[in-house]
């Protein structure tokens, strides 16, 4: 058995919380919700109210940490309300008032979620060495904030960049559905349903794989406008329509080196 904290059972963290200790392992799971925290309970979840601040974390991230050997890190950057030209680094600072703490700790290894949005828009396929170019607040926060734990000597950490979420509750058809001259209409579609994140980072965990860069997407990228004209179909939503003009975004994110180093299959029929 393996303890393992999550620092943030949202949409994605929950389900990986209960699918590890379905697996046998111990989890510590954090919200920042107090109505949130019978929930983890009954999901049999070590239920803790852990806010990370950028000047401050909460006193119970001691608690919350101990005797753990691996935290995954699954808090989103939230930074829609941060003026872009501004000088502070909201995110990044949370991550760096973390790391004294995580280095105090019992845990060894670190996984923390990113995004694909550290690409940008850059065009053509996109593996694991291409350089990063985020084009928005965001994506260029989560450059830094992966730069910080990576560099950090004091645990291994594995970066994990998802493309575009989705899952049974969520999906961004939903929010084109009737829209009218949507753009980019021949880009590539880049997702990755939620069954599929779990399953990799139970992949990742089972199999040692630390101190690595992983880009997750499913392996096939119709375009957008076939795609989801197609879903809104299937879903019986209003369908959606798209603006004539061609894209010259053609980024496709490869998940080559997960399907080979972790042995990984998509269970692609969820798209």
């Amino acid at each position: 058995m393996t303890k393992i904290s999550i620092l943030g059972c949202g949409w994605l963290g929950l389900p990986l919380a209960k699918a590890l200790i379905a697996k046998g392992n111990s989890v510590n799971g954090s919200t920042t919700s107090q109505d949130k925290l019978s929930i983890l309970k009954d999901a049999r979840i070590n239920p803790f109210l852990v806010t990370v601040e950028s000047e401050s974390v909460s006193e119970n991230i001691t608690v919350f940490l101990a005797e753990s050997e691996i935290l995954i890190i699954d808090i989103p950057p939230k930074l829609r309300t941060v003026d872009p030209s501004s000088e502070k680094k909201v995110f990044v600072e949370k991550i760096k008032n973390l790391i004294p703490f995580i280095e105090k700790s019992t845990i060894q290894k670190v996984l923390f979620v990113s995004s694909t949005s550290i690409y940008g828009d850059d065009n053509g396929l996109v593996t694991e060495e291409t350089i990063p170019n985020p084009d928005t607040e965001s994506g260029k926060q989560l450059v830094l904030a992966e730069k910080l734990l990576q560099e950090n000597q004091n645990f291994k950490t594995t970066i994990l960049r998802f493309a575009g979420l989705i899952g049974e509750d969520r999906h961004p058809v939903k929010f084109l559905a009737g829209k009218e001259n949507i753009e980019n209409p021949d880009a590539p579609v880049n997702l990755i349903h939620q069954n599929d994140c779990i399953g990799i980072i139970e992949a990742i965990i089972n199999q040692s794989k630390w101190n690595e860069v992983f880009n997750a997407a499913a392996p096939f990228h119709p375009i957008r406008e076939e795609y989801y004209t197609q879903k809104a179909a299937q879903m019986n939503l209003p369908l959606p329509n798209f603006s004539s003009e061609k894209s010259n975004i053609k980024k496709a994110i490869s998940s080559k080196k997960i399907e080979n180093s972790l042995n990984y299959q998509f269970k692609l029929e969820n798209y």
